[in-house]
């Protein structure tokens, strides 16, 4: 970080929406090689009425920023200061946002490289719980002779930028600075400002190519993260490239938690198809072997995604996405118990099966092994393939809450079958008298199986009625 010409930058706005307040006061630290080598600010007329509250919290009033110039009399000599350096600024999102707002009011394209201190500080000291200014100011045993002032508030992060070099070691920090800005290119065929409104929530997002069509579908609790990360400089994965030539346009649905948008992302892969989705699809040719242990004299038998019984379910072995792959499952389960394969009803002929032959069947086919030793060893070898059955009476919840503690998603689930999502009474009602069969999805299985086993902190399992 500090081998190479970094800028720190602090704002003062009339509020916290880019899009709508504007900038007050533009404080910049510039160093080359770790050595300081300028300071420059200035109060910024923001061409409306500074608020009281924010009045109060910086010092600036209405009457300091009347004779100051515009952001479109300075934008240039600041363009001149920022430009390919590497900008650097605490909460940098909320800087870099006003700056590229302002910018593109302008007629300017702003892009620079970005290190947020918040986010270096966390991974530099993951043990603390608390990482603003004020905090880290007294975590840190630092002064600011102008606290809520741009270039008071821009000294503090060279000095925190120095102090972590002293503490941390320079190669320590560098590596995690190198995580930290890893180049984020915003693709051709999309907006400067495409990621800028993405929330750093949990829920779906949706990448369309032309003509609107679904290039891929994904998930992640922090969205704005997990898109950028598409488009990181070393394009790592060919997938991403061939989305980055192709995307025009960045699509979204937030959700309350992670199970929600586990759930939304599976269901939408297959209602959508998206060129580039290869799990998820849907799959027609699921398949199951069932087997009771009890049923001795007959072998397994091949049930579709039809004919699963979700009452039965604890009786199947194995979800498979066709029939060869279930039938090579099986075939290599007898290889290695010894097992018939004309018991289980994979090889049709008189005699000894084939295994016997090669001595790898232990003979039931020939009498060696009666039907009920052989059955026996059948279960212990389909122990690992057995699907768990619905580890409760009938209906639940799942309540998961919005990351600001506003909303609450309360997912109905029904032996390991999605039933929707409801955020009131009411809905709950409807969705309980207008419900169809459960139907159910192996993916949605394999959600809730890893789910139900350690539901994460902050989620709530609900008993509904029948």
């Amino acid at each position: 970080m500090l081998d190479e010409h970094v800028v720190f930058v602090d704002l003062e706005t009339t509020g916290a929406t880019a899009t709508h307040d504007r900038i007050t006061e533009i404080g910049v630290i510039e160093v080359y090689r770790g050595h300081l080598i300028g300071e420059w600010s200035t109060l910024v007329n923001p061409g409306m009425s500074i608020p009281p509250a924010i009045q109060a919290l910086t010092g600036i009033n209405n009457n300091m920023v009347a004779l100051a110039p515009s952001f479109a009399e300075i934008q240039r000599e600041l363009l001149q200061r920022l430009e390919g350096r590497l900008f650097i600024a605490h909460n940098a999102r909320f800087d870099y946002g006003f700056l590229k707002n302002e910018f593109r009011r302008c007629g300017v394209s702003f892009n620079a490289r970005v290190l947020c201190t918040v986010k270096l500080s966390r991974k530099l000291y993951p043990q603390h719980a608390r990482h603003n200014l004020d905090t880290l100011l007294e975590r840190h045993g630092l002064d600011c002779e102008a606290r809520h002032r741009a270039l008071g508030d821009a000294r503090v992060l060279w000095l925190l930028a120095q102090k972590w070099t002293e503490e941390r070691g320079s190669t320590l920090v560098q590596t995690a600075v190198d995580v930290l800005i890893k180049t984020q290119s915003v693709p051709a065929g999309l907006p400067d400002l495409a990621f800028d409104n993405i929330p750093e929530t949990p829920g779906v997002y949706l990448f369309y190519g032309d003509n609107n069509v679904v290039l891929y579908v994904g998930k992640s609790i922090n969205m704005r993260s997990r898109v950028m990360s598409h488009f990181s400089g070393d394009h790592r994965v060919n997938k991403d490239m061939r989305i980055a030539q192709q995307i025009k346009r960045i699509d979204w649905k937030q959700t309350a938690g992670e199970l929600g948008a586990l759930l939304l992302e599976s269901r939408l892969v297959k209602q959508l198809a998206p060129v580039h989705n290869r799990q998820l699809r849907r799959n027609s040719q699921l398949c199951a072997w069932h087997w009771h242990d009890e049923d001795i004299g007959n072998p397994p038998r091949l049930a579709t995604a039809a004919d699963i019984d979700l009452a039965h379910f604890g009786e199947l072995y194995g979800l498979f996405r066709s029939r060869a792959a279930a039938i090579e499952a099986l075939r290599d389960i007898a290889a290695s118990h010894g097992l018939c394969n004309i018991l289980l009803g994979i090889e049709k002929r008189e005699g000894p099966c084939f295994a016997h032959q090669i001595k790898r069947c232990r003979g039931a086919c020939v009498g060696l092994e009666s039907p009920a030793q052989h059955a026996l060893r059948l279960k212990q070898a389909l122990r690992s393939l057995r699907t768990l059955p619905w580890p409760y009476k009938g209906r639940i919840g799942v309540r998961e809450n919005t990351p600001d503690g506003e909303n609450t998603d309360l997912h109905v689930l029904d032996r390991w079958c999605y039933l929707g999502t409801v955020r009131s009474e009411a809905e709950l009602h409807d969705l309980a008298e207008n419900r169809a069969a459960p139907v159910f999805d192996v993916d949605t299985y394999k959600i809730l199986k890893r789910f139900l086993a350690k539901p994460p902190r902050g989620t709530e399992i609900v008993r509904l009625a029948a």
